[in-house]
């Protein structure tokens, strides 16, 4: 049987002038999660519009397409041109998820949430001839999961070819995550074995990895255990965790010790009132500068997540906000409109208070304002949040948080990944055209070698920072990247 598996790009991601490196940091892991699942007699080609153009003049046996928000007028285009030749197509992922009804027009198949149960059966039946509309996953395990089919990866395409996911979904829920939508009817979270996922990790080279788990360290034991299998691995990584389990004691401690470098948090917001209206009760009442503190004095790089337009936010809430992650030493910041999903708590709270104004899918991608904020316009709204991108990476403020480490080494660190990862997108853009983002990889390790090494003393410089008084953090991955599981 010929495969086609192919990940259209997401409509933020096809400017004509530009291309930011974060469209061409992973490989479509999910697709090639499926891939394993095929016989070794068979024919696979995975695609990745955000990294190559699309090659659609073959005729396969089977089209396999994963679909976002923002992809999915594009994955329908590809479908429809499929379906109109005879082949057989089928849509998997989290907008189809969210709305099977719209996705089942342009497909033959529609799996809705993961598909490590769904996907196998699929396969059996198209072999029979007959293969069904739609496969729901109700089974939630990773137990005998196949190795991924990282040979179908072309590695010199990305920057981080070595991602890697050993759980699915979030122990916590969040008004605004699609994961709830995805994992409806079954277990929202759960972790491969740690044998496997140790295993896992043995068979990709070189030293750098990214974990694309939603939240690494939610299941505590699973995370200490794997964490100590890393051990002596030298192996520099990169995650994404709440800032409740930065707070864990003894935790943190393990991930570093077994190469963490850079940790994804979710602050969302600085208001405990936006958190409570989000239902992000796992990180109230948690001290923010406490968090910052314990990952800058063990030399973890931040990257900090924040979203703008909850109810209590007005306008003075981009300038409150950037000033709080420079002065905080943040390296990376990522901002966000806040962006209600199909499927969600906040889709369904806004329909009913008939704020949603857009229905185009293509700007649902957290740089337009989709909905009626409560406290300002839509247009107040985008321009605050394209502000705080220019504010925070203005040469000026990445000295001042850079300064804010009080320690020259650690500066000197913050100033040279933030200044690399966004104060020279045209030289990105160039070697992403040119197809050698792989070729940089060596120079992120040698950064992220950097971190990890503590200053003799940083407690009193880093109390000096402050925190938020009786707020806590939200963390929880950029909405884009939840759930990059099989069928996703």
């Amino acid at each position: 049987m010929k495969v086609m598996m192919i990940l259209p790009a997401l409509t933020e991601a096809t400017s004509p002038f530009w291309r930011p490196i974060k469209y061409s940091l992973f490989p479509p892991l999910g697709l090639a999660t499926l891939a394993a699942y095929l016989n070794d007699d068979d024919l696979v080609d995975i695609q990745d519009e955000h990294v190559e153009p699309l090659n659609l003049e073959d005729t396969p046996d089977l089209v396999v397409i994963q679909v976002y928000i923002t992809s999915a007028h594009r994955a329908y285009r590809i479908a429809d041109q499929y379906r109109a030749r005879g082949v057989h197509v089928a849509l998997g992922g989290l907008h189809v998820t969210s709305l099977p009804e719209e996705a089942s027009l342009h497909a033959d198949t529609i799996f809705l949430g993961p598909g490590e149960d769904t996907w196998p059966q699929f396969l059996a039946d198209l072999a029979d001839g007959r293969a069904r509309r739609v496969y729901q996953s109700t089974l939630r395990t990773l137990a005998g999961l196949p190795p991924i089919r990282r040979d179908l990866i072309k590695r010199r395409l990305y920057l981080v070819p070595n991602s890697i996911v050993v759980s699915r979904g979030c122990p916590h829920v969040c008004d605004f995550c699609y994961k709830e939508a995805f994992f409806e009817g079954g277990r929202s979270f759960y972790t491969q074995t740690v044998d496997a996922a140790l295993a896992e990790i043995e068979r990709l080279p070189g030293r750098h990895l990214y974990f694309l788990d939603d939240h690494l360290f939610g299941d505590r034991r699973f995370a200490s255990a794997l964490f100590s299998g890393m051990r002596g691995m030298g192996r520099l990584w990169q995650a994404a965790g709440t800032v409740n389990a930065v707070l864990t004691p003894g935790l943190l401690e393990q991930a570093v010790e077994a190469g963490l470098r850079s940790l994804f948090v979710g602050f969302e917001t600085l208001n405990p009132v936006n958190l409570a209206e989000q239902h992000k009760y796992q990180n109230m009442r948690r001290d923010y500068g406490a968090a910052i503190r314990r990952l800058h004095d063990l030399g973890v790089m931040i990257n900090g997540s924040f979203v703008f337009g909850m109810d209590g936010d007005d306008r003075s809430v981009f300038g409150r906000t950037v000033d709080w992650a420079i002065t905080h030493g943040i390296e990376t910041a990522t901002f966000h409109v806040l962006t209600p999903y199909p499927g969600t708590a906040l889709y369904r709270r806004l329909a009913d208070q008939q704020r949603l104004v857009v229905h185009d899918w293509d700007r649902y991608d957290t740089r337009h304002a989709v909905f009626t904020p409560a406290r300002m316009t839509g247009p107040q709204l985008e321009d605050g949040y394209h502000w705080a991108y220019r504010e925070f990476y203005r040469w000026r403020s990445l000295a001042r948080g850079a300064a804010a480490h009080g320690e020259l080494t650690a500066g000197l660190r913050h100033f040279a990944y933030a200044a690399g990862w966004k104060k020279f997108e045209p030289l990105w853009d160039v070697v992403i055209r040119a197809r050698r983002a792989g070729a940089m990889l060596p120079v992120l390790e040698t950064i992220l070698s950097e971190f990890g090494r503590r200053a003799p003393d940083r407690q009193g410089r880093a109390a000096a920072r402050g925190s938020v008084p009786g707020t806590a953090t939200s963390a929880g991955n950029h909405p884009l990247t939840v759930a990059d599981s099989a069928a996703s």
